[in-house]
């Protein structure tokens, strides 16, 4: 234990103040303290596991409406992604613990980039991706009785609300990864009230740890470039600091929350090559009676960027849905209306809302690529770019068995602002119509480790798009397999 107390202090004592140097440095103390921890406790609970998903998606008009030439972004395809994840942890006891996730998502292209841009070597349609460290990160729970501590490279799903401002911290990426470089503590002042408080680093490439990269030139039809042989993972190097509340009295649970984040040196061409600064202020409340559940959430934003630009925004949602358990399928509907700000045209103000860290299918998958010629000067290159929406939703589940259920919904898309300015052969600069999107995900279970779903999605653009616009059609099938 000596030992331990003289290595804490090295590491504590090392010279350097920058945010990389501290999250580096608090990750080895707390490695440390787990490891000294085993010398205490006699018996160490090790773990492991892995998990493979098979996708196939074939995207027609999805990005462009088929408006515009075809380009490396911009290419219909039919793909398949092939996800390999391999996990373990360590637990030294009931309150320290470890634990490390490395990915892959290896893709093979019938129709895409590789097929329209053939100047990548051997003509091959086979992307190997890299290897990267997913999560990994140090657990310490119960600290003072009331603290539990998770630094490290960790994954937030589930852990703040739907995900409305916080659920992937990787957008550039896609669903390979979700992470957030972050130390989060969870303070418990009751039974019913506890707080985090968290601060989160993620740069634009990882410069945190290693990944192992393929000796193939990233393909340029690939909308995800890489950057000095790192794949590109948000749309700027992003910091902030988070508190975030969870009360709950009776049936009502109220969230409220506070956000600063800041973001620096946006893709070529973005609206602010420095620096913005923004707060974001919000709460999310939701209420359950019987099978009835209702709720919503609101959240203003308020910033400056670094020449003198005022930013502001404001978005939220409300719900009400019910169950009816006991009727043949358990069926279940929900009514949703979604409102996020967009800019205002001859205003000095930018008005558009910022989605922080929810560039992700949130509402849909189609809309998240149409979003990325719209949305590039604010949010770089980047699928997900959530603004300048209203989104009118109705949507039902039928459970025809405990391992089988059918998804469906409708939603009418609209734009508060119609936004001028916009490339002309895509958009009309002039209406508001969105268009129109009904969506189906049928899903099945067919063992304890096995799953999968076909989703279709389907888009019909209306007069916020030029006239020109074609329909467009996301489909994708899944298999999921955990080990």
């Amino acid at each position: 234990m000596r030992n331990c107390r003289i290595l804490s202090k090295k590491i504590y004592t090392r010279e350097g103040t920058g945010m990389r140097k501290l999250l580096v440095r608090a990750i080895l103390l707390l490695a440390v303290s787990v490891v000294c921890a085993s010398s205490v406790y006699a018996e160490v609970k090790l773990d492991y596991g892995a998990d493979f998903r098979l996708r196939q998606e074939i995207w027609d008009n999805v990005v462009t409406l088929n408006t515009i030439a075809l380009t490396t972004s911009g290419a219909d395809r039919n793909f398949l992604r092939l996800r390999t994840r391999l996990w373990g942890k360590a637990d030294v006891s009931n309150d320290f613990g470890a634990y490390l996730r490395v990915t892959n998502e290896m893709k093979w292209y019938g129709l895409g980039p590789y097929d329209s841009f053939k100047n990548n070597p051997n003509n091959d349609k086979f992307d190997p991706d890299e290897i990267i460290v997913d999560n990994l990160f140090f657990d310490a729970k119960n600290l003072l009785g009331a603290v539990d501590i998770r630094i490290g490279r960790q994954d937030f799903i589930g852990t703040y609300g739907e995900g409305f401002l916080l659920m992937d911290g990787t957008p550039g990426d896609g669903s390979r990864s979700f992470y957030f470089n972050a130390a989060k503590a969870n303070v418990r002042v009751s039974q019913n009230f506890n707080f985090d408080v968290t601060y989160i680093t993620d740069p634009k490439t990882d410069i945190y740890l290693p990944s192992i990269h393929p000796s193939v030139t990233p393909f340029p039809g690939n909308q995800f470039q890489f950057v000095n042989n790192k794949k590109v993972l948000t749309g700027s190097n992003e910091q902030a600091a988070v508190v975030y509340g969870r009360g709950k009295i009776d049936k009502l649970t109220v969230e409220p929350y506070y956000v600063y984040k800041t973001e620096k040196g946006l893709s070529a061409g973005g609206i602010d090559p420095t620096r913005l600064d923004l707060h974001t202020f919000g709460a999310r409340a939701l209420y359950s009676i019987d099978k009835w559940n209702m709720g919503g959430e609101f959240a203003y934003q308020f910033g400056e960027y670094d020449d003198g630009r005022d930013r502001t925004g404001m978005g939220g949602y409300v719900f009400v849905g019910r169950k009816y358990d006991a009727v043949m399928w358990k069926p279940e509907f929900e009514l949703r209306y979604v409102y996020l700000s967009g800019d205002k045209s001859g205003t000095d103000k930018v008005e558009t809302w910022d989605p922080l860290f929810s560039r992700n299918p949130y509402w849909n998958e189609l809309i998240i690529y149409t979003l990325i010629p719209e949305t590039q000067k604010y949010g770089g290159s980047i699928p997900g770019y959530w603004t300048n929406m209203e989104i009118f939703k109705v949507s039902g589940k039928a459970n025809f068995s405990p391992d089988t259920s059918l998804a469906l919904a409708y939603q009418y898309l609209w734009a508060p602002q119609s936004t001028a300015g916009l490339p002309s052969g895509m958009f009309s600069n002039s209406g508001h119509s969105r268009g129109h999107l009904p969506t189906a995900i049928l899903s099945h279970k067919f063992s304890k480790n096995v799953d999968g779903y076909l989703q279709f999605e389907y888009f019909a653009p209306e007069n916020f798009y030029a006239s020109q616009a074609d329909d467009a059609i996301f489909f994708r099938w899944q298999l999921n397999v955990k080990l």
